[in-house]
């Protein structure tokens, strides 16, 4: 039990490692533009989006709850040194697209290693397939999509509304929705990423017995 105790230990900790190489990545993406364009100073904008990150993962846990208990089938005798494994690999791609400077998906990067970790462990019964087609690679596939096209339909109204507009007038406006955006954006990451690190933990309390299969994330 002793032995147990510690490996859930361990790999809380290393989830907590992964949690801070994701703001690496995802605090850069939230708050670059509010920096790029001065209309934060950039601890400022750091501050508030990890205030809002943080607020972000009290909203729900619907997402931590799909990494619990949705994607890998917590039943199928998964242990606690497979969520360290797929852990480890997440930080690693983390590590090395942050040297690279590739603004790359860590919530993939999570998914991939915890798959990837659980099939050499236990076979392809312990992923969930129709979760990771729908709860995955659609969303993956379709998010670039939907940003894309919601971003040109906001480009164009934000130039109908700035087109007879004093220069000055629409400077400030410029800036009070980058930072709003921004703000959004943060609020609306932390009800997903910071639930991914949630949810891990949750799993690994789960596969060492300390919480039983379908609980909620604890507070």
């Amino acid at each position: 039990m002793e032995h147990i105790t510690l490996l859930i230990g361990i790999v809380i900790v290393t989830a907590l490692v992964f949690d801070f190489t994701n703001g690496f990545h995802d605090t850069a993406n939230a708050m670059a533009t509010t920096i790029s364009t001065g209309a934060l100073k950039p601890k400022i904008a750091v501050a508030m989006s990890a205030v809002l990150n943080l607020v972000g993962a009290f909203l729900s846990v619907e997402v931590a709850k799909t990494i619990s208990g949705g994607i890998i089938d917590e039943g199928a005798g998964i242990r606690p040194e497979v969520i360290f494994a797929g852990l480890v690999g997440a930080i690693v791609w983390n590590l090395l697209t942050w040297l690279a400077g590739l603004p790359s998906s860590s919530s993939h990067a999570l998914f991939g290693g915890l798959i990837g970790a659980t099939l050499v462990s236990v076979g392809t019964s312990g992923v969930n397939a129709d979760a990771v087609v729908m709860k995955v690679l659609i969303p993956a596939v379709a998010a670039p999509i939907v940003a894309g096209i919601a971003a040109t339909a906001a480009t164009r109204l934000t130039y109908r509304l700035a087109r007879h507009r004093a220069e000055e007038d629409t400077a400030k406006g410029y800036r009070a929705g980058q930072i709003a955006s921004a703000a959004l954006v943060s609020l609306a990451h932390g009800t997903n990423d910071a639930q991914k690190t949630m949810g891990v933990i949750t799993l690994a309390l789960i596969t060492g017995g300390a919480l039983a299969p379908q609980a909620d994330p604890p507070m």
